[in-house]
């Protein structure tokens, strides 16, 4: 997709527990309006989607629940350590998600030419999707901060924290392409302060492309 000549197109990423949906529910609050990825990728895998027969015809019906819906945790199996099988899941729900996505940027466009449209995209960087966007935020707290919070918020390990954050790109990385790196360390408080500094910044990117 190519970046909009009018309004602002903002990818939104960054590492696991660094907080990327309240940096994104926050800005919404501001007035950007917010695509979540996560929620694409569901919903283009719904009963009844052409995404999901492509799947089952693929993978086999084991992967369909009774209901006719998609089993995410068999799939999930299936593709976790399989790097050809990953690929080729996301062959089909990729293309799936992005025409999704480029619907809503149209939709949003022509009720208001000149938004700000955030797409919330946790992968973003890994897909090597910078080219899409003006602009590029990287919500970051240090990895010893994110093993803090995976562990406290979804009671694993410190051991098995780590692991899953190896299994990523490292959050540095991430930082060091983006066009605004939010430091998000602080307190929910301390957040809604450093949006107003991220969103006149946003604000100001949108007026500099007329």
């Amino acid at each position: 997709m190519k970046k909009n000549k009018n309004g602002l197109l903002v990818g939104v990423t960054g590492g696991i527990a660094t907080g990327k949906s309240t940096v994104s529910k926050l800005l919404k609050v501001k007035g950007a309006e917010l695509i979540d990825f996560d929620i694409l990728a569901r919903e283009v895998v719904e009963k009844g989607k052409p995404a999901l027969t492509q799947i089952a015809d693929f993978f086999g019906n084991d992967v369909i629940c009774d209901d006719g819906t998609l089993s995410r945790k068999k799939l999930s199996d299936i593709v976790f350590n399989d790097v050809n099988k990953r690929k080729k899941l996301e062959s089909i729900t990729h293309p799936a998600i992005f025409a999704a996505f480029n619907e809503k940027v149209k939709i949003i466009k022509n009720e208001k030419s000149d938004a700000i449209i955030q797409a919330e995209i946790p992968l973003l960087i890994e897909l090597k999707l910078m080219h899409m966007f003006d602009k590029v935020i990287v919500v970051y707290v240090p990895e010893n901060e994110q093993i803090k919070r995976l562990v406290n918020r979804d009671g694993i390990s410190e051991s098995e924290a780590v692991r899953i954050l190896k299994s990523q790109l490292p959050i540095d990385e991430k930082k060091d392409v983006a066009d605004f790196v939010f430091d998000n360390q602080g307190t929910y408080s301390e957040a809604e302060l450093k949006v107003n500094v991220l969103w006149d910044y946003l604000v100001k990117a949108n007026k500099g492309k007329g």
